[in-house]
């Protein structure tokens, strides 16, 4: 057994798989049973994650903290059901896979604390989406980083569309933010129209999301409250960046996309994954000192 990583799993109101690195101080925590979601993500000593642990231990209710994963769709559909194939199909918002129990397909402690989750299709889930997939994500901590190595597999002999995306809760009281991203325009659900980012956006002062409309470089990076700077890198595949908040609670939602709410009855950036084909994308997170602190 490695001294510097851990990988270990224990049973409380779940099943929870631990990853440690005790040479950073480094601690994320994964509830397969609960979406395959990471509850909990301290790196270099510093907590990113909000959570509310009611909604947590509620296994009725959807988790409002930590980083729910989001898949085949991020957002809602409208009125709750799509057409496809002829068909009329009922989605909750944000898909299936965030309510449904994932699998540990294996642990590690060799070069890094790791822990592979695995999502197969069920008739559950093709009530919701008639496809057949398997969904791998493999959470690796190393080096004080994060990093999601994503699989998306298409177990079907048609193509499979989706727009997956993540949908992290930082813990900050803060909702004035500068947002360190090259984009230039985004998306106000407020009011439907598309402004100038011009480096900083009060969410405090919204009741619905905003979305980075035209960022090149895939990073994006923010302080917290807490006096850290997390930055988000992932796949050039996530072409969005929506951010949320509510009043009054102490979290921002920074929340990598694929393509933007509706993406399903518009069909222009549907991501399609080919007949028996895979998908792979990476979301790394990471955490320092602000510049001057610490």
């Amino acid at each position: 057994m490695s001294s510097r990583h851990q990988a270990r799993m224990y049973k409380e109101a779940y099943e929870m798989v631990e990853l440690s690195e005790a040479s950073t101080r480094s601690r994320v925590l994964l509830c397969p049973e609960r979406g395959g979601i990471a509850l909990e993500c301290r790196l270099n000593g510093y907590e990113l994650f909000y959570l509310d642990e009611a909604t947590f231990l509620d296994p009725s209710a959807n988790i409002r903290g930590g980083n729910p994963v989001l898949f085949p769709i991020s957002g809602p559909v409208a009125g709750g059901e799509y057409e496809w194939e002829g068909k009329p199909y009922a989605m909750k918002q944000h898909g299936v896979a965030r309510t449904e129990a994932w699998q540990v397909a294996e642990t590690s402690e060799d070069g890094a604390a790791s822990a592979t989750l695995v999502l197969r299709s069920s008739e559950r889930t093709r009530a919701a989406f008639p496809f057949d997939f398997e969904l791998r994500f493999a959470y690796a901590l190393k080096d004080g980083e994060l990093t999601i190595r994503q699989q998306y597999r298409n177990l079907s002999d048609r193509a499979m569309p989706m727009y997956p995306g993540f949908h992290p809760y930082f813990a900050t009281s803060a909702k004035d933010i500068p947002f360190a991203t090259d984009a230039t325009r985004y998306l106000d659900y407020n009011d439907g129209q598309v402004k100038p980012y011009e480096g900083r956006l009060d969410l405090g002062l919204m009741q619905e999301s905003a979305a980075l409309l035209d960022a090149r470089r895939p990073e994006i990076s923010f302080p917290l409250d807490s006096g850290i700077t997390v930055t988000l890198a992932y796949s050039e595949a996530f072409k969005y960046v929506v951010l949320w908040s509510v009043p009054g609670k102490p979290f921002v939602c920074v929340e990598p996309w694929m393509a933007l709410s509706g993406e399903l009855d518009r069909r222009e950036e549907l991501v399609q994954v080919p007949p028996g084909g895979e998908i792979e994308a990476v979301l790394t997170l990471r955490a320092s000192h602000a510049p001057g602190q610490g």
